[in-house]
């Protein structure tokens, strides 16, 4: 439902199955992202043996899905004031 990708963090916005966990939406995302940063970047390999990832997992009944979309599509500019300190 919503994406915003930053250089060392992906917020996800998902709506999934409510008989589907969190960490059988979550896994495949993981999953995939290490299969594919391996095969793109071969050299992180010896570096790194695993990727860690983790993830968050709330509901968002308690608010509309649109509050969540606009909160993950703001975080690029969040992320980098935390980030340069400001």
């Amino acid at each position: 439902m919503a994406l915003e990708v930053l250089p060392d963090l992906v917020h996800v916005f998902v709506k999934h199955d409510q008989k589907s966990s969190a960490s059988c939406v979550a896994n495949p995302f993981e999953g995939l992202t290490s299969r594919v940063l391996r095969q793109e970047f071969p050299r992180l390999q010896p570096k790194l043996p695993t990727l860690r990832s983790s993830y968050l997992a709330a509901s968002a009944g308690a608010v509309s899905a649109e509050t969540v979309r606009r909160y993950v599509d703001t975080q690029s500019g969040r992320h980098w004031k935390k980030a340069g300190g400001s």
